[in-house]
């Protein structure tokens, strides 16, 4: 047993500790660190992964997992592994003092330092440095090649006076090298423009442009056999070259080309295809080709792609576009938006989309061997969308329309679709889904459609050549549509997994498990986790470590990632195919695991873990058992006074079950009272073991960096019921806080609330309803329902009914079905009840919540002598992109908290403003005695 003096020496010297300990400022975010890409050599030996600053310059770490070598390459990031695992290749940035310095002087692209490559030669750790180099390729098989792009010359962009362009309109290129890592054999060619390696790296295509200035610059298109040595003119005459493609073996080759005039509006592309017997590039497609509809061309943005045997070929064409008529004046014609009901999209819409409209083609095939070649178009504007079936080998293509049923976008957020197949040889369609409100897809060999019905909640396989359909789950009781769904419109699936070899099975998730099903319904459905998750409360899904794999093997071993519901823990488990056995658990922590990455050839696994403690680590492991720890990131953590992350519970006034959050400072002492901070969205508890680095976030609550300065914050979830989204928010979110309130060290009178779009509704409603709120802070907030209803969402151009009438907003009813329910849920129109001091942020380049709602709340506070403030930051969006403004709110948010839930002094901007006459220059934080 403790003697009492020794333990109260280590409680002391444990006070003392704690007490050392500093608050997070506003200066140390920009060192904070992130893990950034993981990656594994092939044979599973090196682990590569780079660890990020929030601004500044990071670094790339090496890592052998047997012999425990490092390396560390200062900037490099874009890492790339040779197929043998004996080199890496890498971009290494200039200094971020150099670029922010740069940047201040107002330097052009073209003056601007460079990235350099990086070669490690894995053996010896020697590093082969290239300056200025745009851009670099490893082929994903075959020997250690690699070929790099360079930059202009500096001396050469700054004597020009914009990007040199030949009298044919294409860009003049650059140099690119070729280089046997091996060897170390290179060779370059000029006045590059586009380069690609084929799959198993034996041939390497390059554009060239030729040279203003050196006319010794070749022009066309060239083959350079990277075994052998030789190089094959395929095209010979200058032109804008791209998009080349190689069948999967390298044995074919195809690129689109166009070589019209330089003032040509409309260029007229080619489709160019060669092969290893070939001498040149014969033209395969062109205007007026057999088959080509009329008024129709093939379209310089589709993309190519050859079938897997390597026979067919897949391309886009498109309508043939309107050349602009450049005798109209501009000043004599009126510039207008025409809306029409008959409209398949609102006009913002149309105009957010014209572009990709402009680029869009449409899929269609040619057979490369046909004595009698034409092209079969597979869609057109009437049925735009399709996918290939079984790589391209089938006699079909699954394709799929909105067509007709787009006008009800508006309302319903999505459309329903048919489906067709379409064959590739004759083009004829047929029917197999009318009206589906749900999403659909191809088996890997191509045997089934497998497609979700929203509305029954019933998964469906129709078969390609028979045409049976068979409903999957009918006569299940389980559920496989979302069993919490809580907003108005018809449950999503919980997805599908993947398919067993040959079309046998298919894997499908309901809440909890994975089921595996007989696309025939000739057998019965199995659950092949054996019920395990929904007696243990834990969620397993299956993620693909192999990203090449179309299917499973028959005893595929699988690894599944485990989300236990009830603690929130995270984990692996792994699951044979073919036993009867429970999936046997790997790995069950409080952590988060990010992104896992397998070798490809070894068993040998890299991952990153960390929780609200401990920052995120990388960790290698053979058996997720013994692991090997490859980083520290954040040491500085421990200087600073950071906090804890806990589960709470509660029960509503209703009788509902809810959890959430709460975060408490690392040096929390139950004898003090706190202030609190409420920050919410709609469930955010499943993200107990969630790391929060203190950052200058777009919107969010900067919840590290009050924790650590003395404030609890609670974050409860929220669920909803249809046409009271304000009422429910009540239910949850006071009945949580007044549950927190029981305890002693939770002062009630000093409690504030955050929240950023719809959370900021909710922030905007609850302080028209209660008192409890000593202050607030909404983001983006819907103030009046009546008016954002019609909206326009400006960055997508779409109407806002859907929002209210579907999804989030949950009121279920249009706005003249149910006024009552409009009124009702905004915070608008019970102002005069509003108690609690407002910071309202909404800025005026907002494309998700029109900023006129963040104008009616605070003109109408204002109005009412509420205290009130609205922040605008000058094009922005609905969440902050630009860094300064990021870091800007979060002196804001603490100055306001501090000084109504700490009693701390206001600053400048709250008690008196910045003057339009003063913006830019006086920024408002200076601290005063005086009140808002």
């Amino acid at each position: 047993m403790m003697k009492p003096t020794l333990l109260l020496f280590l409680l002391l010297i444990s006070s003392l500790s704690y007490a050392q300990k500093k608050p997070l400022d506003h200066s140390v975010y920009d060192n904070w660190e992130s893990i950034g890409t993981k990656m594994l050599s092939n044979n599973g030996q090196w682990a590569a992964f780079t660890i990020s600053k929030q601004e500044g310059d990071g670094k790339l770490h090496f890592n052998h997992l047997i012999n425990n070598i490092k390396k560390e390459i200062p900037r490099a990031e874009q890492v790339n592994f040779s197929t043998t695992s004996k080199y890496a290749a890498f971009l290494i940035k200039p200094l971020y003092k150099d670029t922010r310095l740069a940047k201040i002087k107002k330097k052009k692209p073209e003056e601007m330092t460079k990235d350099s490559l990086g070669i490690l030669n894995l053996g010896t750790l020697a590093i082969n440095k290239v300056a200025s180099v745009k851009s670099f390729k490893i082929p994903e098989q075959g020997n250690d090649y690699i070929a790099y792009q360079l930059e202009k010359p500096v001396d050469t962009a700054k004597k020009a006076k914009q990007a040199v362009s030949d009298k044919k309109g294409t860009e003049e290129g650059t140099d690119l090298v070729f280089k046997n890592l091996t060897t170390g054999i290179e060779r370059r060619f000029k006045s590059v423009t586009a380069y690609s390696f084929s799959k198993n790296g034996q041939q390497l295509v390059i554009a060239c442009s030729g040279s203003t200035t050196d006319k010794s610059a070749p022009v066309g298109v060239f083959l350079f056999h990277t075994e052998k040595g030789t190089l094959k003119t395929l095209v010979s005459k200058k032109g804008n070259y791209k998009s080349f493609i190689f069948d999967e073996e390298g044995e074919h080759l195809a690129f689109l080309g166009e070589s019209s005039p330089e003032k040509e509006e409309i260029k007229d592309y080619k489709i160019y295809y060669n092969s290893l017997s070939l001498d040149t590039a014969q033209v395969l497609v062109e205007k007026d080709f057999p088959g080509m509809p009329e008024k129709w061309a093939l379209s310089g943005d589709g993309k190519l792609s050859f079938n897997k045997d390597g026979d067919k070929l897949f391309f886009g064409i498109a309508p043939e576009k309107k050349v602009k008529d450049t005798t109209l004046v501009e000043f004599e014609h009126a510039k207008l938006d025409i809306w029409g009901y008959k409209d398949d999209y609102l006009q913002p819409m149309q105009l957010k989309n014209a572009d990709n409209e402009n680029k869009k083609s449409y899929l269609t095939m040619i057979d490369i061997f046909n004595v009698d070649p034409k092209i079969v178009p597979l869609t057109d504007v009437k049925l735009p969308d399709a996918s290939l079936l079984n790589e391209g080998n089938s006699d079909y293509v699954l394709a799929s329309t909105d067509y007709g049923n787009r006008i009800a976008i508006q309302w319903s957020g999505s459309p329903s679709r048919d489906y067709y197949l379409v064959n590739v040889k004759t083009g004829q369609r047929r029917k197999i889904i009318e009206s589906l409100n749900g999403y659909a897809t191809a088996s890997p060999a191509g045997n089934y459609i497998l497609y979700y019905d929203k509305k029954s909640a019933i998964w469906h396989t129709y078969a390609t050549e028979t045409g049976k359909v068979t409903a999957l789950n009918k006569e299940l009781n389980v559920k496989f549509a979302e069993e919490d769904n809580d907003v108005p419109a018809d449950p999503s699936s919980y997805g599908m997994a993947t398919w067993t070899e040959d079309d046998k099975a298919v894997l499908i998730y309901d809440r909890y498990d994975i089921w595996s099903f007989s696309p025939d319904g000739k057998s019965p459905a199995k659950i092949i986790t054996n019920g395990f998750g929904r007696a243990n409360n834990i969620t397993f899904r299956y993620r693909s470590l192999d990203p090449e794999q179309r299917y499973l093997p028959k005893k595929e071993v699988l690894i599944l990632t485990a989300f236990n519901n009830s603690t929130k823990e995270n984990g692996y488990f792994r699951k044979n195919l073919g036993d009867n056995k429970n999936p046997e658990q790997l790995i069950m922590a409080p952590f988060k695991f990010g992104i896992l990455v397998k070798a490809k050839d070894a068993d040998r696994y890299l991952y990153d873990k960390g929780n609200y403690t401990k920052s995120p680590d990388v960790y290698a492991s053979t058996d997720f058992k013994a692991e090997v720890k490859l980083s520290l990131t954040n040491p500085q953590q421990q200087n600073y006074n950071w906090g804890t992350a806990e589960l709470v519970k509660w029960t509503t006034p209703k009788g509902f079950k809810s959890e959430g959050i709460l975060y408490k400072p690392e040096n929390f002492d139950p004898n003090k009272k706190y202030p609190m901070i409420v920050y919410f969205y709609e469930k955010l508890s499943d993200g107990l073991y969630n790391y929060i680095a203190p950052a200058p976030t777009p919107s969010r609550l900067n919840i590290s960096f009050f924790v650590s300065n003395g404030y609890l914050v609670f974050a409860p979830d929220i669920s909803y019921e249809k046409g009271y989204p304000g009422k429910s928010a009540m239910e949850f979110i006071n009945s949580g806080v007044e549950s927190l309130k029981k305890n002693n060290w939770v002062d009630g009178s000093k409690i504030g609330i955050q929240g950023q779009s719809w959370g900021g509704y909710q922030v905007a409603y609850l302080i028209t309803q209660t008192d409890m709120y000593a202050a607030a802070w909404a983001g983006a907030p819907v103030a009046n329902m009546t008016s954002a209803y019609g909206g326009i969402r400006w960055e997508t151009g779409m109407n806002r009914q859907f929002q209210y009438e579907k999804t989030q907003s949950r009121i279920g009813a249009t706005l003249w079905e149910k006024p009552e329910l409009y009124i009702e849920n905004s915070p608008l129109f019970y102002l005069p009840k509003v108690n609690t001091p407002l910071v309202i942020m909404h800025n005026d380049a907002d494309g998700a919540v029109p900023w006129y709602q963040g104008i009616e709340l605070f003109t109408g506070l204002k109005r009412l002598g509420k205290p009130s403030w609205l922040l605008n930051y000058n094009n922005e969006a609905h969440n902050l992109i630009q860094r300064q403004n990021r870091k800007d709110i979060q002196i804001r948010e603490q100055q306001f908290f501090d000084h109504y839930l700490k009693g701390a002094k206001a600053p400048v901007w709250m008690v008196s403003g910045v003057p339009a006459t003063e913006k830019g220059r006086n920024w408002g934080f200076e601290l005063t005695n005086e009140k808002p």
